[in-house]
């Protein structure tokens, strides 16, 4: 038996059985993972795709988002599953560059498209553990699950986790939070000021008519209906923690909220997140009884569910072998090896409360339409490891732009996609021809 030193408490080594070898792993499910998990298969590679949650789609699904950002410029998987999901009568209109959509329906759709590809899926398991080989080469990654310990072999392995979970077990250099306080520190240690965490809950029981004003953009900038529904609030008597509190309607009688900030915690911490997450719950059903207790329009709503995982908009920022930054966002950067256009402003939630309680305009400039390479999708620090969504290479300003999630399954597609390319080449991902990449790509589109 293992005694405790100090603070630490000693393990006795164990062997790990092996419970796949496949050609690509990718952590984490969300948006970015299920795109690159169903590029790869469908590109001839045997897949694995792994997930903490009970569903595929993470923020799209066990976060409620229910909404694609920056989701009207973008072809290949992501226009299909739009596709899929209006066959099913599952989504909404585009407005306003966004699209609306049912979670339920998401989640089956994406389990559907993902068992068609081959997809190996296994829910529940998180993953703890990376090790490199004497090459440098990300080799294995350790997972935890009802099923203890495994450890999975992979080629080639893609980081969709969000925060950057897969990269920093393997020993990657990651950013986290404001240049201001973590200026190019690439560690934890110096990590700054990161954007709050939201809980996203779904509603019924609104009179849609005698709340229009707090719903529908149709001809409106975008600010119109959340003053209305902010002024409607504070005639509850409730001043939300987003000053910018916004309803997405998913379909008649069905609507995604969001009014909540969380604000001075970590992404990093599970102490931070169960806080928030609980100090979030409150909050929401306080509001939501405020708003029950005017009447009229507000009557008889009601909170049909709030989200399993607390969104958590920003946590490491893993270096790669470019670094998307705001001079790309100011002079319309485009790339030879460009796998992504983003279309979406700088969108920072506010830090600080004491400074407002909505989207911080301090440094934004105006941008314009740029392009995100192959190469920020690249680890520079490990070996056959990409990185797909949230967690790519890029600096604050430029992460709070491409973070939405249409350009997280762009990004997913093209990880996924040069992933297989390099297992069927037998080479490392930096070393599959990026016109190869963009050429399936294009493909694809058409």
């Amino acid at each position: 038996m293992t005694t405790p030193v100090m603070n630490h408490f000693h393990e006795a080594s164990r062997d790990t059985p092996v419970v796949e070898r496949c050609d690509v792993l990718v952590a984490g499910a969300g948006p970015a993972g299920v795109c690159a998990a169903l590029s790869a298969a469908r590109t001839g590679a045997s897949v694995c795709l792994i997930e903490t949650h009970g569903c595929l789609g993470g923020v799209w699904t066990s976060g409620l988002l229910s909404w694609v950002l920056d989701a009207q410029n973008k072809s290949g998987i992501l226009a299909e599953l739009l596709r899929r999901l209006g066959e099913r009568d599952a989504r909404a209109p585009l407005v306003q560059g966004g699209i609306a959509y049912d979670t339920e329906q998401m989640k089956l759709v994406l389990e559907r498209m993902c068992v068609e590809a081959g997809v190996k899926v296994r829910l529940h398991t998180r993953v703890v553990g990376a090790a490199r080989d004497e090459n440098n080469r990300l080799a294995v990654a350790l997972t935890e699950s009802k099923s203890g310990r495994e450890a999975w072999f992979a080629k080639v392995f893609i980081d969709c986790t969000g925060d950057g979970d897969l990269a920093s077990l393997a020993g990657c250099g990651f950013e986290v939070g404001r240049p201001a306080t973590g200026a190019g520190s690439f560690g934890p240690e110096r990590a700054g000021e990161t954007q709050p965490m939201t809980l996203l809950c779904l509603i019924t029981g609104v009179d849609h008519d005698a709340t229009r004003d707090t719903h529908d953009r149709t001809g409106k900038a975008w600010s119109v209906p959340k003053d209305a529904l902010l002024a409607e609030l504070r005639r509850a008597g409730v001043e939300p923690s987003y000053d910018r509190p916004t309803i997405f309607v998913v379909r008649p009688g069905l609507y995604a909220w969001m009014i909540n900030h969380e604000y001075g915690v970590s992404g990093l911490s599970a102490n931070d997140i169960t806080r928030a997450t609980l100090h979030a719950r409150e909050e929401l059903h306080r509001n939501i009884d405020a708003l029950r207790s005017l009447g009229g329009g507000w009557k008889d709503i009601r909170i049909v569910s709030t989200a399993d995982q607390i969104g958590v908009r920003e946590a490491r920022r893993v270096r790669g072998r470019y670094v998307v930054t705001l001079d790309d966002m100011v002079n319309g950067a485009r790339h030879a090896d460009a796998v992504c256009r983003v279309t979406f402003k700088i969108d920072v939630h506010s830090t600080n409360p004491s400074q407002g309680k909505g989207i911080d305009l301090t440094g934004r400039v105006p941008v314009q339409e740029y392009d995100i390479p192959l190469r920020a999708l690249i680890a520079a620090d490990c070996d056959a490891l990409l990185l797909a969504g949230r967690c790519i290479s890029g600096d604050f300003l430029a992460h709070s732009s491409y973070r939405v999630t249409g350009n997280a399954a762009a990004l997913g597609e093209a990880a996924g996609l040069t992933a297989a390319l390099a297992c069927k080449q037998k080479c490392l991902p930096h070393d599959v021809p990026a016109e190869q990449v963009l050429a399936a790509l294009n493909a694809r589109a058409s």
